[in-house]
């Protein structure tokens, strides 16, 4: 691992940056060092760490015409021996290469990929905030050919770079209103297991509508009726020890949380159901006393939804404070801090 002397010195007082992040929205206070690999017709550079700063882009970069970027979005946590750990970088580091080899970029090694992580979080140990916060890292991915006359092929060059920024809380502390879609899918098929902007801006103006008509938080993607995801988050119902959720398909994105708080609940001898979901069984759902519906995300980790906008109607969901969600959220932020010992598959 490289040591943090080899990272570039921070200008800013680290307790500066802490007190910044406490207050400020998700994601817009930065780490000042950022680690970055770059390919070509040779391969892939090794990774460095590099003052964070603007990058130089040529107008016609390829990624800035066809759309040729991805990234990923993971934790790093404080534990409890004292150390900061990347939370299952390998799992996102794979999930990069899927995003990549569907885009047709250059796909980097897992182990450089992990690297680069590793590299990010101990040049940036020094903001990582305490639990319940944590080190929100954004590997991305850009293809970098200088050609606008390219729509039919690739990027046969590209940058990856890891961001780190210090972060508290991604959702607001209450439950959630959730606005359900039936029309339109969040993304295209084919596409909705590649964690790419054009997914994000897709559903960007169905979400906007939401907040403005509805006040509400997040949409609920459930083209003909059957429930994919929200906008940035898997979506779970539980009820006692009963949880259940839709089945992965190319629709939607696989989400890193989703697969890790399926194990936990297994692990707490709770049944799963990876299934097909309907909102006429959401709407059901809704009104089963004590019964819970949640968002699965690496930002959110799992959050509650408290009203369903469907058709209009306002449906309020009757579920405790202190319920199962509650439970499983603890339970995997335990694991995250080296609190609870777990292994995942």
């Amino acid at each position: 691992m490289t040591s943090t002397a080899d990272a570039p010195a921070p200008a800013t007082d680290p307790s500066a940056v802490l007190a910044a992040a406490a207050t400020a929205p998700f994601g817009t206070v930065f780490g000042e060092v950022m680690s970055v690999a770059r390919a070509d017709a040779s391969g892939w550079s090794e990774p460095a760490l590099e003052p964070l700063t603007s990058f130089s882009l040529h107008p016609g970069t390829h990624a800035l015409h066809y759309g040729s970027s991805c990234f990923e979005g993971l934790k790093a946590h404080r534990t409890v021996d004292g150390g900061i750990r990347a939370f299952r970088a390998d799992k996102h580091a794979a999930r990069l290469q899927q995003s990549c080899d569907r885009l047709l970029l250059p796909v980097p090694p897992i182990e450089l990929t992990t690297r680069l992580i590793e590299m990010a979080v101990e040049a940036n140990a020094a903001v990582t905030p305490p639990a319940p916060g944590s080190l929100y890292l954004r590997p991305t991915m850009l293809g970098t050919d200088v050609t606008i006359g390219a729509a039919a092929h690739p990027s046969h060059t590209a940058i990856l770079y890891v961001l780190a920024c210090p972060v508290g809380h991604y959702l607001p502390p209450r439950p959630l209103t959730i606005v359900v879609e039936t029309e339109v899918p969040r993304t295209t098929p084919q596409f909705g297991v590649v964690k790419t902007g054009a997914n994000y801006a897709m559903a960007l103006g169905r979400i906007d509508r939401a907040r403005r008509e509805h006040e509400a938080d997040q949409v609920l993607f459930a083209p003909g009726g059957i429930v994919q995801e929200t906008g940035a988050a898997n979506v779970v119902l539980v009820d006692g020890d009963l949880l259940v959720t839709p089945e992965l398909t190319d629709s939607f994105l696989h989400g890193v949380t989703r697969d890790s708080l399926l194990q936990v609940a297994r692990s707490l001898g709770w049944t799963v159901e990876e299934r097909t979901v309907t909102v006429d069984e959401c709407i059901e759902w809704s009104a089963r006393p004590g019964a819970e519906i949640g968002l699965m995300g690496t930002a959110a980790v799992i959050a509650q939804v408290g009203t369903l906008v469907v058709d209009d109607r306002r449906l309020t969901l009757s579920a405790p404070d202190d319920g199962r969600l509650v439970e499983l959220r603890r339970t995997l932020g335990e694991i995250q801090t080296g609190a609870r010992p777990f292994t995942f598959a």
